[in-house]
């Protein structure tokens, strides 16, 4: 243990670093819970917790859905890799890091215990946190791939630019918290993908403020349904049970009756002992992505085709 006249929470961290350094706890290990910890040192559960998050902003260990609390893995040099980290090792050890454990959990102090380096080398290569989330966010945005085919019929390319748009942001679930919709950041990759979008809305003929709310509501669309990804992790996570499991556990139960029925005839017409939906309701966030752009787009093509009318006044 580290020197008695330290905090509790900072002796315990020390000991428990200890035992991940010398793989006493091996990387995916389950580490002690809070209430654990505090049995094993005889200190408060908030002590306990305390001692946990420093672990945890040191990239030592990772919450994980299903699985709790697991010591972080820890990742092997490959042959010819240089020691020193480069910016792209950087910025993909912090896009796992918000992956797995959600935005919170990303530092530079994390990032660093990640890349085997102290917290300071990480400044060669971003100016500091708000620098590391904007380069990670463009980082991610880069990856996104689509044919824009110009020649192509304006749903067909809306469709495929939007598909990608969904496959990053269901992988990386976070992003839309780095910049929020009324806050937007100028990042490259993405302002290159929000042109494109503009550049097949500008095919319609719609006028241009018109133009760029479509642009603004499929990109909503969109974040907005990613989001509840990391949502659901952070739920299991918290409670053990999947979004299946805790419906059928809390919520069925609580609006099946007879008496909660009665009093809302619509879903009792679905929900109800001779419903529509007998078995009940299993939300799909792809199927709803689908569904939901698809409605966006047969609005659109409708207010194009009013707007293509002549006046008839």
């Amino acid at each position: 243990m580290a020197d008695s006249s330290e905090p509790p929470y900072a002796r315990i961290a020390a000991e428990l670093s200890r035992r991940i350094t010398e793989r006493a706890l091996a990387p995916g290990d389950r580490v002690p819970s809070t209430r654990q910890v505090a049995q094993e040192f005889s200190v408060a559960l908030a002590t306990a917790a305390k001692a946990l998050d420093v672990l945890r902003s040191e990239g030592l260990v990772i919450t994980r859905p299903r699985s709790g609390t697991v010591v972080a893995p820890r990742r092997a040099a490959k042959s010819g890799e240089p020691a020193e980290p480069t910016r792209e090792r950087v910025l993909a050890e912090a896009v796992a890091i918000a992956d797995a454990e959600g935005l919170e959990a990303v530092s530079m102090r994390a990032v660093a215990g990640r890349c085997g380096v102290a917290p300071m080398t990480l400044y060669r290569f971003v100016e500091g946190k708000d620098d590391l989330l904007m380069s990670m966010c463009d980082s991610v945005y880069g990856e996104l791939s689509f044919e824009d085919d110009e020649s192509a019929p304006w749903r067909a390319r809306l469709e495929a630019i939007a598909a990608a748009l969904w496959r990053v942001h269901r992988n990386h679930p976070w992003l839309g918290r780095v910049h929020p919709l009324t806050r937007p950041l100028p990042l490259p990759n993405l302002l290159g993908i929000g042109d494109s979008l503009l550049g097949t809305l500008g095919t319609l003929g719609l006028p241009p403020k018109l133009q760029f709310d479509a642009h603004v509501l499929i990109y909503s669309h969109i974040v907005g349904l990613a989001a509840n990804f990391e949502r659901e992790d952070e739920a299991v996570s918290d409670t053990g049970l999947s979004a299946e499991e805790w419906t059928d556990l809390q919520y069925v139960p609580s609006v099946n009756g007879d008496g909660v029925m009665s009093r809302y005839p619509h879903f009792a017409k679905l929900f109800g002992h001779f419903g529509s939906l007998p078995d009940g309701y299993d939300m799909d966030l792809d199927e709803m992505f689908r569904l939901g752009l698809a409605l966006l787009l047969d609005g659109l093509e409708a207010l194009a085709a009013r707007h293509r009318e002549p006046d008839r006044h």
